[in-house]
């Protein structure tokens, strides 16, 4: 996705401007560190491109820009729950409308903070009150911070995790370590499994990786960089590429879309609503990922 060709709707300073594609507006970064983009609809980044390097991010070619559905690829905010725990499927922030709330910038890169605040659509799927914001980092390196706040007189659990879609090569020809070696199996339901690290695809995966080390690192032998994934806030890390067969059965993915996309998540996971992380009036919660190449 070529975001530095689009006309500027909005100039909101030397960096920062806001751009449209389809029905969706989109902030554009335009930095000597980085470029990225990211949507308003979701709260969705859709593209971060160190300088002089390829995007970190992938972007399905066949994603829906109409303000309506999710994105497929980027960087989705899945919360209030994450997976299809509940309706909809990981929770409505990443199809709802974010504002943005504070821009600043410096010699290292710029930072964006939106928000997200209860709606009466919002309060029709959860009854809750909350305070959401996604702060993104865009520099040398980037960082997003899911920060959450319970400001309802009652508790309430959630779960969450920052989806990200990594653009590589050749999925094949990827290995990563760091993942550990005991995981849940998604397509086995939730069977504990005990695997190999360092990990190499061969087919379909959708697992719940449960101690992961501090860092995750991808090696893209295509592309000749390492991708390295530092996640807090989390309790596991997701592991997900729906190969070839699950790629064709997307509408929204190409047929062999599968083989330039590997997804390492940041994951606050549970196995249901009730099993989520409580959080008390008042308290707060970051969940983040930060990206770099190695």
């Amino acid at each position: 996705m070529d975001l530095q060709t689009l006309p500027a709707l909005t100039v909101l300073s030397k960096n920062i401007t806001i751009v449209e594609v389809d029905q969706i507006k989109i902030i554009r970064i335009t930095h000597d560190k980085a470029t990225a983009g990211i949507s308003l609809h979701g709260g969705h980044l859709v593209s971060y491109k160190p300088a002089g390097k390829k995007d970190l991010i992938w972007i399905s070619e066949k994603a829906v820009f109409d303000g309506k559905a999710a994105l497929r690829g980027g960087i989705p905010v899945c919360w209030p729950w994450f997976g299809r725990i509940a309706s909809p499927a990981h929770g409505f922030a990443r199809t709802t409308e974010w504002s943005l709330t504070q821009h600043r910038e410096d010699a290292h890169g710029v930072i964006i903070e939106l928000g997200l605040s209860p709606s009466q659509k919002s309060l029709e799927i959860w009854p809750f009150q909350f305070d959401a914001r996604l702060i993104i980092e865009i520099g040398d390196e980037l960082k997003l911070t899911l920060d959450i706040t319970n400001t309802d007189v009652k508790p309430w659990r959630f779960s969450a995790a920052l989806h990200s879609y990594l653009n590589v090569s050749d999925v094949r020809d990827t290995i990563i370590t760091g993942a550990g070696s005991e995981y849940e199996d998604n397509l086995q339901n939730q069977l504990r499994c005990i695997g190999h690290d360092p990990l190499q695809l061969t087919d379909t995966i959708d697992r719940v990786y449960i101690h992961p080390d501090l860092q995750i690192c991808l090696k893209d032998i295509g592309y000749k960089r390492q991708l390295i994934i530092e996640n807090q806030g989390h309790n596991s890390a997701v592991l997900w590429n729906p190969w070839r067969q699950g790629s064709a059965d997307l509408n929204d993915m190409a047929d062999d879309g599968y083989l330039t996309m590997m997804c390492i998540e940041s994951s606050l996971h549970a196995s249901s609503l009730e099993e989520g992380k409580e959080l008390q009036p008042g308290d707060n919660h970051q969940l983040s990922t930060k990206l770099s190449i190695g």
